[in-house]
């Protein structure tokens, strides 16, 4: 159950930051307004939260193995709400990344 948990926290830290940081920048760099910015601030705020709630107990590990997170799902942030294409070294790239998480979080202790 904590293994699934972690995921499923990864997946909702990706979301609120990311999501959070593609609405600042399309209030200031799309002119879309404040409104977006400021919801793009309380998602952030959101992430931070959350990435409180991961059973694992030591922050540095917690926030290392997200960065490898934050890699992939920007990418697939990136094709799913911007219509990005990422090449092969993009996706080889998240792939590490992904497997940095794998050994950062889940290897055995």
């Amino acid at each position: 159950m904590s293994f699934l948990r972690s995921v499923i926290l990864f997946a909702l830290s990706a979301l609120t930051e990311i999501g959070g940081a593609w609405l600042v920048w399309q209030g200031v760099r799309e002119h879309r307004g404040w409104l977006w910015i400021g919801g793009g601030v309380l998602a952030l705020g959101v992430y931070g939260f959350v990435a409180t709630l991961q059973p694992d107990a030591n922050f540095g590990r917690v926030l290392a193995a997200y960065g490898g997170v934050f890699v992939a799902g920007s990418l697939v942030w990136g094709m799913v709400v911007d219509g990005f294409r990422p090449d092969r070294w993009d996706v080889v790239g998240a792939l590490i990344c992904l497997a940095g998480v794998a050994v950062i979080m889940y290897g055995p202790r």
